[in-house]
């Protein structure tokens, strides 16, 4: 009889743990399934503006507050929709729960296989929550396996006037060699001699000046190792191996470095991560196919990218959701570093970076980091399932120098875009003859 009762009891408990784990998975990637958050005197359709700021501040990241109070652009606000992952990203999650620690020193995980790492919510006891933080990011779902943006234009703008100075085309391209969850080889590649965990190519293809301007950069699965990166310059017509701090200087005349792409492009040990809170706050996140979309930039097969507007035309014609998001702030390791800290609005369902302040070395505020996240359902019929939520519109302004840089994407979640060949020096080398 006891042994009957003991059994129940263990069963029981055994039914409640699991019960725990699943929602521990379901409310980090379903974060809206009980009801989109809410704030008193907003409602979709409406504007934010100079009139209206003061009322919404507490929604505000402190950039766009002053932006939209200073009269800069006019906030378009949307329906808080879901953007769910891919299944197979979310399954990975659950067969990984309760087995990944951080190491002893920064940068070190245990036990991670595939997923996102750290599905808890996060504690303000927790001396390293934010390190946490940046594991579910940097392990994200973001591009997913491999994808391209192609093409790419990034347009460099005076804020004062609006003038266009220059205009760039590119094809950027990433693949993950190791924890994919989706496209074959699932769950790695087996020919992997540098045991790399992910890679990004650039190429520039306009203007001929710095036509067939390339950029590689391996990232080891060891977040300790320092990344490889090279460069192919078009008219020295040779590769070179970048040094780490040449991944903060200016990439091309922009008001953008390296370790800026996609919100964050370093590792984590090369910063000190702390949480600061979570919180609802409004991010850019729309439905492209909805939009009021750019005719200049048309591609053949009908695309349109997002448009832009506002002062000097550096702030994307969208929709912006109220969304729950961690407050994530990184400061640099290296005292040499230009900046003094980032802080990311990192959104609590995809681990994306939508919206990132960074401060200068005096601790006052530089750049105003945007990334626009369109839902892949509503974008390019061969983005929809695919569970990404897909870099669509960028906008890096330089508060202090009065100069942005804006992006317009045509991402694509296709694999064929992104064979392994591509993510080679070699590659680099052949394409620069």
């Amino acid at each position: 009889m006891f042994k009957r009762a003991a059994t129940t009891i263990a069963m029981a408990a055994a039914i409640g743990v699991s019960h725990s784990y699943a929602d521990v998975v379901d409310e980090s990637f379903y974060p809206y399934r009980e009801g989109a958050p809410s704030y008193e005197g907003l409602s979709v359709g409406m504007t934010i503006n100079a009139s209206n700021a003061d009322q919404f501040k507490e929604i505000l990241d402190p950039a766009t507050y002053e932006q939209l109070k200073n009269g800069w652009w006019e906030m378009k606000v949307g329906e808080t929709t879901s953007f769910d992952l891919h299944p197979n990203y979310v399954e990975a999650t659950r067969k990984n729960l309760g087995q990944v620690s951080l190491g002893d020193e920064l940068g070190q995980i245990n036990g991670f296989v595939a997923g996102r790492p750290f599905p808890e919510e996060p504690s303000a006891d927790d001396p390293r929550a934010g390190e946490k933080l940046a594991w579910n990011y940097k392990y994200g779902y973001n591009w997913g396996d491999s994808a391209a943006i192609y093409p790419f234009y990034w347009r460099y703008r005076d804020l004062e006037s609006g003038k266009i100075e220059r205009t760039l085309k590119f094809n950027f391209h990433f693949l993950n060699y190791k924890h994919r969850v989706q496209h074959e080889p699932v769950p790695e590649f087996a020919d992997n001699p540098s045991d790399l965990f992910r890679a990004i190519y650039v190429q520039v293809l306009e203007p001929f000046d710095v036509k067939n301007t390339q950029l590689l950069i391996h990232r080891s699965s060891d977040d300790q190792t320092a990344d490889n990166t090279w460069l192919y310059l078009g008219f020295q017509r040779r590769v070179r191996r970048l040094s780490s701090g040449q991944i903060t200087d200016a990439f091309l005349g922009a008001d953008i470095m390296i370790e800026d792409f996609e919100g964050y492009n370093g590792r984590i040990s090369d910063m000190n991560w702390s949480y600061q809170g979570t919180r609802n706050i409004m991010l850019p996140f729309f439905n492209h196919n909805e939009l009021e979309l750019a005719t200049d930039l048309e591609e053949k097969d009908g695309y349109q990218f997002v448009d832009f507007g506002g002062k000097g035309g550096c702030f994307p014609n969208i929709t912006w959701q109220l969304r729950k998001v961690y407050v994530l702030e990184s400061d640099p390791i290296d005292e040499n570093h230009p900046i003094s800290k980032r802080t990311h609005y990192v959104d609590a369902q995809t681990f994306t970076l939508p919206r990132t302040l960074i401060y200068d070395r005096k601790g006052d505020l530089w750049k105003s980091w945007l990334i626009g996240q369109a839902h892949p359902d509503h974008h390019l019929e061969k983005n929809k399932g695919t569970g990404v939520s897909i870099d669509d519109a960028f906008s890096m302004l330089d508060i202090q120098a009065g100069h942005c840089t804006t992006g317009q994407f045509k991402g694509q979640v296709d694999p064929k875009l992104n064979e392994v060949k591509l993510f080679t020096v070699q590659n680099m080398r052949a394409k620069g003859r």
